[in-house]
């Protein structure tokens, strides 16, 4: 094989090497093509479930917790103890949610046994009033949960909402009346009526 001059070996080997030197260029060139920069964002957050709770008071002041019968017993202004046919007596009932408590609603309700003994002859009817005084007066004024007339077994039709944490109150008015009408068989009758009041969120 002939051999070529030096010069020439030169000049092939300074070309050789440029196209290694272009090939490596390009490597580096695709490298750094296909290179990232990457980052991230995260969020999070702790979820905790609220409390519903109801309580009540029979003087308007004292709210308290009731959760079981019997309850709380309703102060009437008259003592329902001697009651005559014709006779009205009045109480009041407040309710709000606990201090910690979400917003919700509630409605009353009556227990069925509430038809027993006197329970048969006695109707009743409940407002809702914007104070704590339970009167006439202020239950004839009052907003109708339960008609006038109505049965002791008698519920409301519709729900009452509640601000949370208290911040508003239902007071209910309760009046009960011995009818006019009411017959000798309810002389000397008694009866310990109870209601519930549902609260819901």
């Amino acid at each position: 094989m002939r051999r070529l001059p030096a010069p020439e070996r030169r000049r092939g080997l300074t070309r050789m090497r440029a196209v290694l030197a272009g090939g490596l260029v390009f490597g580096v060139g695709a490298a750094v093509t296909l290179a990232a920069w990457t980052d991230q964002e995260h969020a999070s957050s702790g979820f905790t479930a609220g409390t519903f709770s109801i309580v009540g008071a029979a003087d308007g002041v004292t709210f308290t917790d009731h959760p079981t019968a019997p309850g709380a017993t309703l102060t009437f202004a008259v003592a329902p103890t001697a009651m005559a046919p014709g006779s009205t007596v009045y109480a009041l009932y407040s309710v709000k949610t606990a201090p910690t408590s979400v917003p919700g609603s509630i409605q009353l309700s009556a227990d069925a046994a509430n038809s027993s003994g006197l329970g048969a002859y006695l109707t009743y009817g409940v407002t809702r009033i914007a104070g704590t005084s339970c009167t006439a007066v202020t239950f004839a004024g009052g907003s109708v949960d339960v008609a006038t007339g109505s049965a002791l077994t008698a519920g409301a039709a519709g729900s009452v909402a509640l601000s949370g944490a208290g911040a508003s109150v239902v007071n209910y008015c309760f009046a009960v009346t011995l009818p006019v009408g009411a017959p000798n068989a309810a002389q000397g009758t008694t009866l310990t009526a109870h209601w519930i009041i549902n609260g819901t969120t």
